[in-house]
């Protein structure tokens, strides 16, 4: 039996994107603009800031060193506005949800290990400054992935299809093209490969959050031809 990819005659690939207004990227999105505005005004800022949502409530925390003032909950408000969260049905509304900030300076054992790595503090190694990097990392993180050949966005397949419908899907909302899509949606994609080859689109799932008096029967028929048939 073939272990590896590019050696199976038949392999199932998965991804799966989400809308802006999915909770997961709303967040990101919160937390994202937060550190933007620290940065546009103290580039030597450190931001540590983690954003949950539910309905109708927001709450930004974390650890946050910087000489700028942040208007963290006129960031969220704009955040949810962009998203096209401006109605309480939708779960959440920019302009009446609950925003709740709880941020403290970064402890001091983070910014010792930022400030200059433990390498340079401690004289392991015999390295000169210049031969080490004095910046340390208050935070590791692991990733999986790598770039191929297989679309312009030097994504796989599954990737770039996946993204490219939630991005369809918010714009028919935005455009008001399905008046009754709401901003929470994601998609899921899963191609055939053979011998590492995408061979065919093997399965599309829309989810879409939407109003209530509307059929899933049009709702179908309307995400098919306005959203999977102009991409896939």
């Amino acid at each position: 039996m073939p272990l590896l990819f590019h050696e199976s005659p038949k392999y199932l690939l998965t991804s799966e994107s989400v809308t802006e207004g999915h909770p997961d990227k709303l967040c990101d999105q919160i937390s994202d603009a937060v550190l933007d505005a620290v940065l546009k005004d103290d580039p030597m800022g450190r931001v540590a800031c983690e954003t949950a949502t539910t309905n109708g409530l927001v709450v930004v925390m974390g650890e946050i060193t910087t000489t700028a003032y942040v208007d963290v909950p006129g960031i969220v408000r704009e955040t949810l506005r962009n998203a096209g969260y401006t109605n309480a049905e939708y779960g959440i509304d920019a302009k009446s949800c609950g925003v709740s900030v709880s941020i403290q300076e970064q402890s001091p054992d983070i910014s010792a290990g930022v400030s200059t790595a433990l390498e340079t503090r401690g004289g392991q190694g015999g390295l000169s400054d210049e031969e080490l990097d004095k910046i340390g990392a208050g935070d590791q993180g692991m990733m999986v992935g790598f770039a191929c050949d297989e679309t312009p966005e030097l994504m796989p397949l599954t990737v770039s299809l996946s993204q490219q419908l939630v991005r369809q899907l918010a714009l028919v909302r935005k455009e008001g093209a399905l008046p009754y899509l709401r901003p929470d949606g994601k998609s899921q994609v899963t191609v055939e490969y053979r011998y590492g080859k995408a061979h065919r689109v093997d399965t599309v799932v829309i989810s879409a959050q939407h109003s209530p008096d509307v059929s899933n029967d049009q709702i179908t028929k309307d995400i098919t031809e306005q959203v999977i048939k102009k991409i896939v």
